[in-house]
């Protein structure tokens, strides 16, 4: 099945729009395809304030910026969620996906797409089987586009996701077990931005206990040794001590 045969057979549908690679290309196929579409992002204390421009912004030059709806969740209300148990990730989709779901059938729309791809590992995401018990379609994975293949759409469509990192929420950085608090995914996101702010990209900062793990591909660990005390000095706001983690992280 083409994206175009799946919206013809689903002409009206809500995306969930995170503003990153697959969901923007998503929403992009679908108004190209002519149907029915409205995206939602929801707003959470799991991701930075530029997610939530870059959903405006993608959904502004596809030209339809009045398609999309920006939705509020407190995650942080939710023991389930707080607690960080290993399937937290299970929770935390219940309840955005229920909230888009609420909205979407409020406004009209009863299909619900995200995008999942071909390439994401479905047998180690806990967060599908809230994705599968709540209906949601995904359409890049039933057509079988891998990462690869959406960036090169995307770069063909003029998109500026398709060179964009891919991106985890916040409470990823933060190890199952270990209570989730407004206070430490504050501390996360501000020591990442700083690093952005350095020319860093492709980056996570990890919370150990009291320590950051600074984790970059390998072409930036020269510029993260050359300016070790800079980045000592900006991110010591946040934790005690700094850590470079030697594995390279691996873009995709």
């Amino acid at each position: 099945m083409t994206l175009k045969e799946f919206f013809t057979e689903h002409p009206k549908a809500a995306v969930a729009l995170s503003g990153g690679v697959d969901s923007s290309y998503l929403f992009y196929s679908a108004c190209v395809s002519g149907a029915d579409v409205r995206a939602y992002f929801v707003d959470s204390a799991f991701q930075p304030t530029r997610e939530k421009q870059d959903a405006e912004r993608i959904a502004a030059d596809i030209g339809v910026p009045d398609r999309l709806t920006i939705l509020h969740a407190d995650v942080l209300a939710y023991d389930e969620i707080t607690a960080n148990p290993e399937n937290r990730c299970y929770y935390c989709k219940k309840q955005v996906f229920g909230l888009i779901a609420a909205r979407a059938r409020h406004d009209g729309y009863s299909v619900i797409l995200d995008g999942t791809n071909a390439s994401d590992d479905q047998s180690d995401r806990p967060g599908m089987k809230a994705l599968q018990e709540l209906n949601v379609y995904s359409p890049l994975l039933i057509c079988g586009l891998t990462k690869e293949d959406i960036r090169a759409r995307s770069h063909d469509a003029g998109l500026f996701t398709w060179n964009k990192p891919s991106y985890a929420c916040l409470a990823t950085r933060i190890p199952h077990g270990e209570e989730i608090n407004d206070e430490k995914l504050r501390r996360i996101c501000s020591a990442e931005e700083e690093l952005r702010a350095m020319g860093f990209s492709d980056l996570r900062v990890r919370k150990r206990g009291e320590t950051g793990l600074i984790q970059l591909p390998a072409e930036q660990f020269a510029k993260a040794v050359s300016e070790h005390a800079v980045i000592s000095k900006k991110l010591s706001k946040y934790f005690e001590t700094l850590a470079l983690d030697l594995r390279p992280r691996k873009s995709n």
